[in-house]
């Protein structure tokens, strides 16, 4: 169940929470690129997390009204496509929806990435 903007009913530990912490201040050039049109709700007043833990996974930005995950996908996600698609399948199996995006698509072409993000929102 989801409920006030955050995934209730998983367990997260200390551990999962510092490195979620982590990740947001260790973001990357496209994650902070994203991240400064979706903030403070100024993405068409929806609201995101960015590293939100959701059953375990670290979810770089989701939104909680939409049951929405947004990935960005680096150069990383080349060498661990069998467990990005088993993290996919159980997430989705929650009920969330994916968007994912290469970083190079963020800082190429901003503007088609929030569409398509206001798209799955509608």
């Amino acid at each position: 169940m989801v409920v006030k903007n955050v995934v209730i009913g998983q367990r997260v530990s200390d551990k999962q929470r510092e490195f979620a912490k982590k990740l947001r201040r260790e973001m990357t050039h496209a994650e902070k690129i994203l991240w400064v049109h979706l903030r403070t709700n100024k993405l068409n007043g929806l609201h995101f997390r960015r590293q939100q833990i959701v059953f375990g996974y670290f979810a770089d930005f989701y939104c909680h009204q939409h049951a929405l995950i947004v990935e960005l996908d680096g150069g990383i996600h080349e060498t661990q496509k069998e467990y990005d698609a088993e993290r996919e399948r159980h997430l989705k199996e929650h009920g969330f929806r994916i968007l994912r995006f290469k970083n190079e698509e963020v800082e190429r072409d901003l503007n088609g990435v929030l569409r398509k993000i206001l798209e799955a929102c509608r």
